[in-house]
């Protein structure tokens, strides 16, 4: 089963073509990993599955990308899109608020006033970034008094509590530490079970601990996708041989 199926993409920015007739699908439920050296298109394809180019001036797309069947580039309510694509930025971006405001702020947002229901869907999602035991004796204190790595999964929290179906993540432990990296890694094997995860990453490393499906972007293209394992130990095309063994990145 696929949650997306994209089918003969095409992104401009202006005059610029920025991804060139992508034909890739994304299972259900398992970690999908972009690679590829930087300004490949890996970050703007990641942002096409909740329209988020939607938001550059001068974007024009052409082609399919359907979601659970429904093409996500017809009559959809984008709004209910992104609820449903959980977004998860390079650097940690925690609201100035408390970690509890942080993690119930998009259900508060929805209308949910109920203080107990509030506290499980905030509790449960701190369990699920893997962070509740570090910060359920100071739920009420800044968010901004986290370490970086905790920022950073109070923000995957923020995102698990808006029960999407999807989690895309922007090279999310870039701007980490090796401790906090592993942690977020770590955290992948559980994200897994309950969501479909795409991830864009730097690192091939962290692609290959850590990914299902790994899909390889050069000059806006999708040179090869597949296992994992095979694109990192068999690759079909020289190119994708080419980077994951240092030749040029």
């Amino acid at each position: 089963m696929n949650t997306f199926e994209i089918e003969n993409l095409d992104l401009y920015y202006g005059d610029n073509k920025a991804l060139k007739n992508i034909n890739l699908t994304i299972p259900h439920k398992q970690v999908t990993a972009f690679i590829g050296p930087s300004g490949c298109g890996k970050s703007t394809l990641l942002r096409t599955l909740n329209r988020m180019n939607d938001l550059i001036p001068g974007v024009r797309i052409n082609g399919k990308v359907t979601m659970d069947g429904a093409n996500i580039y017809g009559e959809v309510d984008v709004r209910k899109l992104r609820m449903r694509c959980g977004m998860v930025f390079q650097k940690p971006n925690p609201f100035p608020m408390s970690i509890y405001e942080n993690v119930a702020y998009g259900q508060k947002a929805q209308g949910v006033k109920n203080k107990k229901q509030l506290d499980a869907i905030v509790e449960e999602a701190l369990r699920g970034a893997a962070l509740w035991d570090e910060v359920k004796d100071r739920l009420h204190t800044p968010a901004f008094g986290l370490s970086g790595g905790q920022q950073q999964r109070l923000c995957i929290a923020r995102t698990i509590a808006m029960k999407p179906d999807v989690i895309l993540m922007d090279e999310p432990t870039s701007a980490l530490d090796p401790i906090a990296t592993k942690k977020i890694e770590d955290l992948m094997e559980s994200l897994r079970k309950e969501f479909t995860v795409v991830i864009v990453t730097h690192s091939m490393a962290q692609a290959r601990r850590i990914a299902d499906k790994t899909a390889f972007f050069l000059m806006g293209e999708l040179v090869e996708h597949g296992e994992t394992d095979q694109i990192f130990t068999e690759p079909k095309d020289k190119r994708t041989h080419g980077y994951i063994t240092g030749d040029f990145g």
